[in-house]
């Protein structure tokens, strides 16, 4: 099978857990997923089988929407209310000043990750760190939210809809709401209802799948690789992960003139952009063009990034 299911994860289980069990379930070992989702969070998990998992990078980078409640009054160490409680204060803000906390953080952000995450740090998970009562500094890192709407508010309880970038953490959202509004805050819910594309409408638990292997039905629930691709814009520029085609600038032909091709938006901002103000070697990037062409793309479509256009030309 290739192609993509859309798992709806349970809570209990980790986004890891969830790729082992399907391997059980399908009797296959190509299986990848496109976005952590942590284990007391539920929600939309787009699943890659076989080739499909030649788009997980491509499907990694797309705007996700989550659904959170977020609890006034207290603060703990994971951000959420799994964690031990560090402190408590009596929530005496208004619903209006509330609304004002919120709305402040649409738009870029500089979010600094918790310490209660897998991002590794010298080789290490950041959890693993703070399970030994360690804490390091960490540097903030570029997100953004592209909406903020708050669907029902019964104070201290604020549950609220985030449209957001890949690598967003949404409880770090409701702490920093909680810092803002001098009361402290912590996550209680988190239901992620889209990646990208993909909707909790049509995702499917680990058990229906299992349902529909065993009734014959499971192709039928396969989103195919062509049917992925179909949603992007049609552009003449390949829209799979770049490493894909092209591993490194250094890769392509010195002949190649006018050459272009488009990326995802975290492999141009980490890797690509350095080489493109390197000293151009093996050809001449114009890096100003690149700039150009990744902020108008941005800002025609952030949902389906052309992200940047490289224009080759050889010395």
């Amino acid at each position: 099978m290739d192609g993509i299911l859309v798992i709806r994860k349970e809570k209990g289980y980790t986004s890891h857990d969830v790729v082992a069990k399907l391997r059980g379930i399908l009797h296959m070992k190509k299986i990848g997923h496109t976005g952590t989702l942590d284990p007391a969070a539920e929600g939309v998990l787009p699943v890659a089988l076989g080739k499909g998992t030649r788009l997980v990078e491509l499907l990694t980078e797309k705007e996700k929407t989550y659904e959170a409640v977020l609890r006034l009054g207290v603060s703990t160490d994971t951000q959420d209310m799994t964690g031990a409680v560090l402190s408590e204060k009596p929530v005496t803000v208004t619903e209006e000043e509330v609304r004002e906390a919120v709305g402040s953080f649409v738009g870029e952000q500089q979010q600094v990750p918790p310490m209660y995450s897998a991002l590794k740090v010298n080789g290490k998970k950041l959890y693993e760190l703070a399970r030994e009562g360690k804490t390091i500094e960490r540097k903030p890192r570029p997100v953004v939210f592209y909406e903020i709407r708050i669907l029902d508010m019964e104070l201290p309880l604020v549950r609220i809809s985030v449209t957001c970038s890949k690598g967003t953490y949404i409880r770090t959202l409701c702490n920093d709401i909680g810092e803002k509004l001098g009361c402290g805050g912590a996550m209680e819910e988190l239901l992620r209802t889209r990646s990208g594309n993909f909707t909790l409408e049509e995702s499917m638990t680990l058990s229906q799948v299992e349902e529909a292997v065993a009734d014959g039905t499971i192709g039928e629930k396969l989103v195919s690789i062509e049917d992925v691709l179909s949603k992007y814009p049609p552009s003449g520029k390949s829209l799979f992960p770049s490493r894909m085609y092209f591993p490194s600038i250094r890769s392509l032909p010195v002949h190649r003139r006018e050459t272009d091709f488009s990326i995802t938006e975290t492999r141009f901002r980490k890797n690509w952009y350095r080489e493109a103000a390197g000293k151009k070697k093996s050809g001449c990037i114009k890096a100003a063009e690149i700039s150009q062409e990744y902020t108008a793309g941005m800002k025609e479509n952030r949902n389906t990034y052309p992200s940047a256009c490289f224009l080759y030309d050889t010395l």
